[in-house]
């Protein structure tokens, strides 16, 4: 499947030029996750590692930690009047004795996957592994080229520069996977659904790598797959630090060339003096 852009006629305008052109657009479409044939959830998604999103999104509300708590995922036919196949509907067929999430009213937008969570203690699920318990040391000067490599595996971003990314890597800065989607939790779903098939959870020693912000719902989900360390190229919120400082988990905002905030986890990072990173009272990159 093959719809990650879309080609769309435009008129570019600069100054006073006006040039038809055709432009590539990010594709964003629904993606309604079953259980068992019965709806779980729809979330706005780019199409494309859709089994991972949905075994992703299990292992972020808690259900599965094994890639045999899942029997089969597969497109649902019928999914139209005429009986055909859209690609946007997956069952998901948990294996027996493995209890299904408990049911919830919400609709996942790109921008926002918590939207519709009934509360605040609705969404702090129980993890399966400690991220505090995490041993793993990073490197500073590893950690700053991470932003950079996980540019450089934005294939789709190239062409349309509308996508996020979310990388793992090795303590090493080694790159693992990475996953594109117009959503930056969906993204971090993808990864999670990948790990989770490939029978490496839970995540220990890796670094989870993300474009834009660090969420709440972001530094959930690290947890959720036991991933000690979280960067951003941006701006933790309140609640996402108060998170990580609670689970043990390492979190880096502001991670732009050899600058970087640690809000949480310290104590994993290797700082070295010539890096001019560790100035009492240092400020946000403007």
């Amino acid at each position: 499947m093959s719809r990650v852009a879309v080609k769309r006629r435009i008129l570019r305008v600069k100054d006073t030029a006006r040039i038809p052109k055709i432009d590539s657009l990010a594709a964003e479409e629904p993606l309604e996750i079953r259980l068992d044939g019965t709806p779980l959830t729809v979330t706005m998604r780019t199409p494309g590692d859709d089994f991972d999103l949905a075994a992703g999104f299990l292992v972020s509300e808690g259900a599965v930690g094994a890639a045999d708590d899942i029997a089969t995922i597969r497109y649902c036919a019928g999914a139209t009047v005429d009986d055909g196949n859209t690609y946007n509907v997956l069952d998901v067929r948990l294996a027996p004795g493995v209890a299904a999430p408990a049911p919830r009213n919400f609709y996942t937008t790109s921008s926002c996957g918590v939207c519709g969570k009934a509360s605040l203690e609705a969404v702090r699920t129980v993890a399966r592994w400690s991220a505090g318990d995490d041993p793993v040391e990073l490197a500073q000067p590893t950690v700053a080229t991470l932003p950079d490599r996980l540019r450089a595996a934005q294939r789709v971003f190239d062409r349309t520069g509308g996508l996020h990314a979310a990388g793992l890597f090795t303590s090493d800065g080694e790159p693992l996977c990475v996953r594109e989607d117009v959503g930056r939790h969906n993204a971090v779903d993808k990864l999670l659904g990948w790990a989770l098939r490939n029978g490496r959870l839970p995540l220990r020693g890796t670094v989870l790598m993300v474009s834009g912000r660090a969420s709440f719902e972001l530094v959930q989900k690290a947890v959720m797959g036991g991933i000690p360390v979280l960067a951003a190229v941006s701006a933790p919120s309140s609640l996402a630090v108060e998170l990580a400082a609670e689970e043990g988990l390492t979190l880096i905002g502001f991670l732009r060339g050899d600058s970087m905030n640690v809000y949480t986890g310290e104590r994993r990072l290797s700082i070295t003096p010539s890096a001019g990173y560790g100035s009492a009272g240092a400020h946000s990159p403007g």
